[in-house]
């Protein structure tokens, strides 16, 4: 397994290292201005420069990320729940749901960051809604995906609404549930920075910001490479916890 893992890894870093290497030529040869385009060894020696600076700002950008994606799981599938378990309620509020995704959440902020202030409860609402749907969504989808054969024999067997629930119905939603989570923990780093374009004195977002109205051009990339590595890294941790939930679905991956 230890070498598969290995073999799997090479081919991204392969593909970094391509796109690294024609970006660096690119940019030497085309003698392309800092500003508009920073080669990769200028946004490396950016980022060791100001290694403090990014990792004092990405701290915040990290909680709000962390407790968006919190909320947004714990009140996420809760209400899937409610949704699949009620027709009236999946006719009520999925179009109203529906509404709420559909408004782009930068016409938002400006709202959010009047209710909520400057501090990091804004900057958690915005990464909460941009989480929200799709956690929602994809338990619903795999609640009510539930094979009708495992229904019919655990009714069969007597089974309690709470047992058909926690023995059949959560566990063969959960593929479904951790893949709405990849996507949603990924859509909260989006939403964190929104929050921080829109207002704030922290975070990545604000730090790319102050660097692109000072034309500093390597130190904004330098961010831009924080944010996806933080990405990167929240999409790891829900992956990891998938396979800690679904030890089965590792087995037959394999």
């Amino acid at each position: 397994m230890t070498s598969n893992i290995y073999y799997r890894s090479i081919f991204p870093l392969v593909g970094i290292l391509v796109i690294l290497i024609a970006w660096q030529i690119y940019t030497d040869v085309f003698n392309v201005s800092r500003v508009v385009l920073p080669s990769p060894t200028d946004i490396f020696f950016a980022t060791t420069e100001n290694f403090s600076q990014l990792a004092r700002h990405a701290w915040p950008t990290f909680l709000e990320c962390v407790l968006g994606f919190a909320l947004a799981v714990g009140i996420g599938i809760p209400i899937a729940v409610a949704l699949s378990s009620s027709v009236i309620l999946n006719l009520t509020l999925y179009p109203i749901l529906i509404a709420m995704q559909s408004v782009p959440k930068v016409a938002v902020a400006p709202i959010i960051l009047v209710w909520f202030g400057l501090g990091m409860e804004s900057k958690l609402a915005i990464a909460f809604l941009v989480a929200f749907f799709p956690i929602v969504v994809d338990t619903a989808t795999g609640l009510n995906a539930t094979p009708t054969g495992l229904l019919e024999l655990a009714k069969s067997l007597r089974a309690t609404r709470w047992q058909i629930f926690s023995k059949v119905q959560l566990p063969a939603a959960l593929p479904f549930v951790f893949a709405g989570a990849k996507v949603a923990v990924t859509l909260t780093v989006i939403g964190a920075v929104i929050g921080e374009f829109v207002g704030s004195n922290e975070g990545l977002g604000n730090l790319l910001l102050t660097a692109n109205s000072q034309l500093n051009g390597p130190l904004a990339w330098a961010a831009l490479v924080w944010l996806s590595v933080l990405g990167m890294v929240l999409f790891g941790a829900v992956a990891l916890a998938e396979r800690f939930f679904m030890p089965w679905a590792k087995t037959a991956s394999h």
